[in-house]
């Protein structure tokens, strides 16, 4: 596989599946640049915890021989998602693509204190 570059996304999103404790996921989709290109989403790493998390959007061509083109006008679409456990920033991320970047808001949600009853006898 040749090394990756930052390719070009449509929309960025956290989805928290109902569960406790939360586990949010980042979702990435946009438009293939070349068909046969594998995305993945590549954090930042920092010495300290920033406001927003960097995520980059990686694409990166396999070396598999020629690929054949799309039949269809339209461009092959990706979606990629990520685990967002410790790695977010304090208010979210920043998804950071070939010509834009984007911030979402990653929502926490501090457990609460809930009352334990207690057994006495």
């Amino acid at each position: 596989m040749k090394p990756g570059r930052l390719i070009d996304f449509d929309s960025a999103e956290v989805i928290s599946p109902m569960i406790y404790p939360p586990q949010p996921r980042l979702t990435v989709s946009g438009p293939l640049p070349t068909p046969g290109t594998t995305v993945t989403l590549v954090p930042l790493m920092y010495v300290s915890q920033p406001q927003y998390a960097g995520i980059q959007v990686v694409g990166a061509l396999e070396d598999a021989g020629p690929h054949p083109m799309p039949v269809t006008g339209a461009p092959a679409q990706y979606t990629v998602q990520l685990d967002l456990a410790g790695i977010t920033g304090t208010e979210g991320v920043e998804v950071i693509g070939a010509s834009h970047s984007e911030r979402v808001p990653v929502p926490t949600t501090a457990p609460t204190q809930e009352a334990v009853p207690t057994q006495e006898g």
